[in-house]
């Protein structure tokens, strides 16, 4: 059982950066892959980032490669998404997951475990 409580969210203004960070309760957290999906109001969940347990594989949607950078620490059981040139389309709830599945990999029956979420605005 893993428990995942995001933080970091908040108002930016566009261009500015914010990061997120991801804390999992239980000792298996360097056994999980993790990743990093939103929802805008009225919108589908979607994929945003995945870092495989090894830390060594990286994930990215195209809408923000290049702009945020997901990271983990395996002594801290947190896993981070630095999101940088934010822009008003970012704008979402942010859910951070935990998952076992190593073939599914941007689609919510990959994951496990979700946290409820922390809201990131982006102004314009």
């Amino acid at each position: 059982q893993v428990q995942l409580v995001e933080s970091g969210g908040g108002l930016v203004q566009a261009g500015g950066s914010l990061r997120l960070s991801c804390a999992a309760s239980g000792r298996t957290f360097s056994s999980y892959h993790m990743g990093w999906f939103r929802q805008a109001l009225g919108k589908e969940r979607e994929f945003v980032a995945r870092l495989s347990k090894s830390g060594e594989n990286t994930y990215y949607a195209d809408s923000v490669k290049g702009r945020f950078t997901i990271s983990r620490d395996n002594a801290k059981n947190t896993v981070y998404l630095q999101m940088s040139s934010l822009k008003p389309e970012d704008t979402a709830v942010y859910y951070c997951v935990a998952g076992l599945a190593s073939q599914i990999k941007f689609h919510r029956p990959g994951y496990n475990y979700w946290g409820p979420g922390t809201q990131v605005t982006v102004s314009s």
